[in-house]
């Protein structure tokens, strides 16, 4: 497959004169794992409506594997190729687990259902009014895969699982993705984002403000430092090479001073001057995933 598996240009949504996308434009590429960053209201399940034919963009192109998702017979065809983890699966209540993919399965096909329900062992002979949201969720992630799809597309995928079955599904998305499959989906947990995505997308207000290779955000971001001093601190001691984004907060009751940098090299200068100071506390850390989303939304 050359095509991308994700092409969108200038996506765009408006309720009346309220913007929920503007603009909107990236590319995935065919086998990747793409996060899809922002708090709720940001204009994800925005995006990801409008790239399943749910909704009709005001402007713009999107097509999933080649196809046009504005051409409704270009996008049956896509369909059959893709799986979709909504936000909060609302499955028919009355039906049983294996009645809800028995259905799925007559419009997909189900080559991968028993092994699936396997992985993931939602209690598919009870009605899906008895599940918990954690089954409800088991039973979603069987329906998106079962018909082994070139393409995923996760609304929040690990919403109500606990933490083992959330580690689950990364090994299981790790696996997936080896095998060729892509995986696109959308989170406001960053540190799940963090273990398993090849790259990122952050969106705030409906528009791109950002896409980041995970592997040059991890080698390239620096330590945080972390101080809290005895008095305010002048923080042009700090404007030195190899030292970014020095924050600070005004002094506590106590008279102390905390203030928080990105040092990326020159380590020696930057702990002379923090000699200089009378030090309360101090913590190094690695940058993260989340100093990136705080970046791009300040």
């Amino acid at each position: 497959m050359t095509a991308k598996a994700i092409h969108v240009d200038g996506l765009s949504k408006y309720y009346g004169d309220v913007k929920a996308n503007e603009e909107v434009s990236f590319e995935v590429e065919t086998g990747e794992i793409f996060g899809f960053l922002g708090p709720n209201g940001a204009g994800k399940s925005t995006t990801i409506r409008l790239l399943l034919g749910f909704l009709k963009p005001d402007k713009g192109d999107a097509r999933i594997l080649g196809y046009d998702v504005t051409d409704g017979d270009a996008l049956v065809e896509a369909k059959r190729k893709v799986g979709y983890v909504p936000s909060g699966s609302s499955f028919h209540e009355k039906m049983t687990g294996d009645a809800i993919l028995d259905y799925f399965e007559s419009m997909r096909g189900g080559e991968r259902r028993d092994e699936l329900a396997d992985t993931f062992t939602p209690p598919l002979g009870r009605k899906v009014g008895e599940y918990s949201t954690g089954n409800k969720q088991k039973l979603a992630l069987v329906q998106a895969f079962m018909h082994d799809p070139d393409l995923v597309v996760m609304d929040e995928p690990t919403s109500g699982l606990d933490p083992l079955v959330q580690r689950r599904v990364y090994e299981f998305l790790l696996d997936e993705t080896d095998a060729g499959t892509t995986v696109f989906f959308s989170s406001h947990i960053l540190s799940e984002v963090e273990k398993i995505a090849d790259r990122v997308g952050v969106i705030r207000d409906g528009e791109m403000v950002g896409i980041e290779d995970i592997d040059e955000v991890v080698s390239m971001s620096g330590k945080v430092l972390e101080i809290e001093t005895a008095g305010r601190v002048d923080t042009s001691a700090f404007e030195i090479e190899g030292v970014e984004k020095v924050e600070l907060e005004e002094p506590t009751e106590g008279g102390e001073t905390r203030l928080s940098m990105v040092a990326t090299g020159n380590y020696d200068a930057v702990m002379k001057r923090i000699a200089e100071q009378t030090v309360v506390d101090l913590s190094v850390r690695e940058t993260t995933l989340e100093d990136l989303f705080m970046h791009y939304y300040a």
